[in-house]
């Protein structure tokens, strides 16, 4: 985990209420800028401090890698920037108790930068800086008076670019082969969206969702336990591989905040907050229905490739 200043001034109500970082990747003469390039650094689970106003105001939590983005709606903020940059999503949460770094700025001296530092030796903020990197004691100094825990919440969207990239060179891999049929490549691609023969042979084996209830197949995912990049043919349509899901459910099973045990039992990452778990009424089942031996046999592969239990 790496810790980072940024310089909301401007941006500050869009970029927090927005979850996310932008800064053009140049600066207005067109040469680099080391503070724009930092975005391309950051990692998932960095936490970022949010400075606006002389005061630390929010603290961040960096939920995926730097894109290039067109510029977001900024209102009247950033006209002189450029219209493409980096963006990065990053998931804030306000400080109960904002701080103002200058008034302890003796305390937070030993532990500041000789470059590139975001504040000044008499505590002032150095204007020129956007997205800057910070000593995890310097980090921490500021943190325990802002009123929020260190880790305000988990990065929980981390594998869908990564997972994306995956599916889509899987999918390419089966256009070009010539083993197979052009219907049969159509019904393997099909699976990837939980369509086609899949979703039929899914459905053989769920009549709806087992945790909500829901038994409308118009209001359901028909989704992959075993996930459909990781599938060698007969995986992708097997409906043992297969559950049928209302769409909440369905995200956070994909991204492995919640799984099953052979016997039904509910498994729930504490990576899941307690308070989504409580909105969705999820707490309210503890076990569903029993799940078959084939099923589980996929099952058991979700439990220990796919689920994040901590």
């Amino acid at each position: 985990m790496r810790f980072w200043w940024v310089n909301q001034n401007q941006t500050y109500k869009h970029e927090v209420q927005g979850g996310f970082l932008w800064s053009p990747k140049l600066n207005n003469g067109g040469g680099r800028n080391l503070f724009y390039e930092n975005m391309t650094k950051v990692g998932v689970g960095d936490i970022v401090l949010s400075f606006s106003d002389t005061l630390i105001k929010a603290v961040g939590v960096v939920q995926g890698l730097a894109q290039s983005s067109i510029k977001p709606d900024f209102g009247s903020a950033g006209g002189q920037w450029s219209d493409e940059g980096w963006y990065v999503p990053v998931e804030f949460k306000p400080a109960p108790s904002p701080v103002r770094p200058k008034n302890m700025i003796t305390e937070l001296l030993p532990h500041m930068a000789s470059k590139y530092a975001p504040l000044q030796q008499n505590g002032n903020g150095n204007q020129g800086v956007y997205l800057t990197e910070i000593s995890q004691a310097f980090a921490e100094a500021i943190l325990s008076k802002l009123g929020v825990p260190q880790m305000p919440f988990a990065a929980v969207e981390v594998l869908d670019d990564a997972t994306d990239i995956e599916d889509d060179q899987a999918q390419q891999a089966i256009q070009g082969r010539t083993d197979i049929g052009a219907t049969y490549k159509e019904q393997l691609i099909h699976a990837r969206r939980g369509q086609g023969v899949f979703r039929a042979n899914v459905r053989l084996n769920e009549t709806g969702c087992r945790f909500t209830g829901v038994d409308d197949p118009r209001f359901l995912v028909a989704s992959h336990i075993k996930p459909w990049r990781e599938c060698d043919d007969q995986e992708k349509l097997d409906g043992c591989n297969g559950l049928l899901l209302s769409p909440h459910v369905d995200r956070l099973f994909d991204r492995g905040l919640i799984s099953f045990r052979g016997d039904g039992t509910v498994l729930r990452s504490t990576k899941l907050p307690a308070a989504v778990w409580a909105a969705w009424s999820l707490d309210k089942v503890e076990r569903v229905v029993a799940f078959s031996a084939e099923q589980d046999a996929y099952l058991e592969h979700h439990r220990s490739a796919i689920f994040e239990a901590q």
